[in-house]
Formats: C-alpha cells, sequence, structure tokens
C-alpha cells in the first residue's frame, strides 16, 4: 500500500476559495505562479508563436477565471478550466482578425507556401504554419493531452472533426518537418 506524501502546499480548490471568498492576494499569486507558465505555453502554441498576443490572452483568461471562480464546478482540474477560458479567447482573437479557425478543408492544412524540399524546420516553427483549427486540435490532443470528446465540447465541433483536424495537422506537420528524398531513411 502507497501513501501520498503530505503537501504543505494548498490545493487548487482551497487556494480558489481563498480568492474568490476573501480576495486573498497571496492566494491568488500562488495559483498564478502555479498555473500560468503552462497556460502561456499553450496559448503562445495556438497563437502561432506571437507573444504578445500571447500574453494578452493569458492576462485576460486570469480575468476571466477570477471573475467566475465561484461559478467553477470542479468537474475538470482548475488547469483544464484555464485552458478551456484561454481557448474561448484565442477564438474570439482569430475571429476579430477574421482568421479561419476551425472550418476544415483539405486546402487550409498550411498557410504558407511549401518549403524548399530540402530545408527542414524545427517543430515549434511548423506548429506556426498550421492553420488555426489544426494547430488548436494538435496541441489539444497530442500535447495537453485531451481526449477528442473533450476537444470537440471545447471547439464546438462533432467529435469525428477533432479526429479528422487531428490526422491532417499531423499529415501536414510531417510534410513540415520531415526531410525529403533519402533523407527519410536516415531519421
Amino acid at each position: 500500500m502507497t501513501t501520498k506524501p503530505v503537501s504543505s502546499q494548498p490545493d487548487d480548490r482551497a487556494l480558489a476559495e481563498l480568492v474568490w471568498r476573501d480576495r486573498d492576494e497571496q492566494a491568488f499569486r500562488t495559483l498564478y505562479q502555479r498555473h500560468t507558465p503552462r497556460l502561456y505555453q499553450f496559448v503562445l502554441r495556438v497563437m502561432a508563436g506571437n507573444e504578445q498576443d500571447a500574453e494578452d490572452v493569458v492576462q485576460e483568461t486570469w480575468i476571466r477565471a477570477v471573475d467566475k471562480l465561484r461559478q467553477f464546478r470542479w468537474d475538470a482540474s482548475l488547469n483544464t478550466w484555464l485552458a478551456g477560458i484561454a481557448l474561448n479567447l484565442c477564438r474570439g482573437f482569430f475571429r476579430r482578425q477574421d482568421r479561419r479557425w476551425v472550418e476544415i478543408r483539405e486546402d487550409l492544412g498550411l498557410l504558407v507556401p511549401p518549403r524548399l524540399e530540402h530545408e527542414r524546420i524545427d517543430l515549434e516553427e511548423a506548429l506556426t504554419k498550421l492553420a488555426p483549427g489544426y494547430r488548436t486540435v494538435l496541441i489539444l490532443h497530442d500535447i495537453e493531452g485531451f481526449t477528442h470528446e473533450q476537444i470537440a465540447g471545447q471547439l464546438e465541433v462533432s467529435v469525428n472533426t477533432s479526429k479528422s483536424q487531428l490526422f491532417h495537422a499531423r499529415r501536414t506537420l510531417r510534410s513540415l518537418v520531415a526531410p525529403t528524398g533519402g533523407e527519410e531513411a536516415r531519421t
């Protein structure tokens, strides 16, 4: 029988209660420091590496989260809930910028002209080249570990759409990062 180590750190729920009940600044700072690094990395990827926009989305996420903290039902982790708020803000950002979001069509997989066949790009750069909908599903599923059912709920699409987007995102991503010709066999 294994026992869980006792932590001296309060859990998210206890901190959240202090924030919404008492407006406890230290509790907020603890939650912020605990969750912002991962939240920022998630948002930065969805925003295709645009640091300023990612910072704005993270800030707005925390503003909205604190405002709605009392209503959070704890059906999911605080991290998952924050990611959902951030994702909705990202979607709104793309809509305001008149960018395509979650439309699925074969021709939306790649936003930039294909690179020269002999060039390689790293994964983070390749993620920025994906259409926002493809990038978001790939990040949610492969990086953040969300299920297709959770993604479908967050993006308001069907499970099959989520699966299709992931398939196309992975295929496009492979074409961006994989060398062509004889080099493929060596990697």
